[in-house]
């Protein structure tokens, strides 16, 4: 006889592995679209099944026990089986369709992924796109995202990459703030402003400001007048008048077109970091993905466009 998992089981596992993944309920739950009540039920519902106590639970977090970790492994093995399954069946189709899951870092998707998606769903009319921006990295396998777009140089031997274009950051003020305190001439000028600088969400470090000075590439962290850990709170006091910013050349072009950043110091900005699209092997051969890379490689030209208002303004 064939022995057979009942679908109650098999959605216990799906939980269970997200949930020992990403080390909480909450989390587990935004990731499958479902409460995390739903999440504790379905775990607690298969460890009365399996007759196991999957988890330590805390106030704040879960903590696999020796049997969970076990199992955690071989629910792995087993969703992975089941995603080629899927990817399989999804490359013999011809025509991109179904949901295609994109994760990128909050500012590239406000600016420049969330305006050129609608083009996107104009070509592929059958494709739906699950969105997900957070400055933390995701594991790409685990979440089951099909393309993500990411923002330095990355190494995972089990995900695919191509270079879409660069990060680049410059300083902007408004021109209300430079008529009143006078236009820097060199990074050296800038402890005599207000910067407005950013906090890394990720790692609560502050960003340091690159710049080329002749053949080296310097960086500092100046004293600032406003910390905040959203490129697009810095920009917008910044457009307030409040003082020198970094930023993204994508997040200010906006306000440089509208006549309310102006570029400073642009002679000594630096092209920082690679902006670099991944995908995991089992993909490849997926219509979905094979139509979101092609589209973004139209989305990132060379030269960008939100990088000349540098030199045009």
């Amino acid at each position: 006889m064939t022995a057979q998992i009942s679908l109650d089981r098999l959605t216990g596992l799906i939980a269970f592995a997200r949930a020992a993944s990403l080390g909480n309920y909450t989390s587990a739950a935004r990731s499958l679209g479902v409460s995390p009540s739903a999440i504790s039920k379905s775990v607690q519902r298969l460890e009365a099944q399996l007759g196991l106590r999957l988890f330590a639970r805390t106030t704040r977090s879960l903590t696999l026990t020796s049997e969970g970790r076990e199992l955690h492994e071989k629910t792995l093995r087993l969703l992975r089986q089941a995603e080629e399954i899927e990817q399989t069946a999804t490359a013999a189709r011809s025509e991109p369709s179904g949901t295609l899951r994109i994760t990128a870092p909050l500012p590239i998707g406000v600016h420049i992924l969330s305006p050129a998606i609608p083009k996107f769903r104009a070509l592929y009319p059958k494709l739906s796109i699950d969105l997900r921006l957070a400055d933390q990295h995701i594991d790409l396998i685990e979440e089951g995202i099909d393309v993500a777009v990411r923002v330095g140089e990355l190494a995972d031997s089990r995900l695919i990459s191509r270079r879409l274009g660069w990060h680049r950051i410059a300083a902007f003020a408004s021109s209300d703030y430079l008529s009143r305190r006078g236009i820097p001439l060199h990074p050296d000028d800038l402890p005599r402003h207000d910067c407005l600088t950013f906090r890394y969400q990720s790692s609560g470090q502050l960003l340091r400001w690159p710049f080329k000075v002749g053949t080296k590439i310097i960086e500092i962290v100046p004293e600032h007048a406003v910390v905040a850990d959203a490129s697009d709170a810095v920009a917008a006091m910044a457009v307030a008048g409040g003082g020198i910013c970094m930023s993204p050349t994508y997040v200010a072009a906006t306000f440089v077109k509208a006549g309310l950043l102006t570029p400073v110091l642009a002679e000594f900005a630096v092209d920082l970091f690679p902006i670099t699209a991944l995908w995991p092997e089992s993909r490849r051969s997926n219509p979905n993905v094979k139509a979101i890379v092609a589209f973004l490689q139209e989305v990132f030209p060379m030269p960008a466009p939100w990088d000349v208002v540098m030199v045009n303004g």
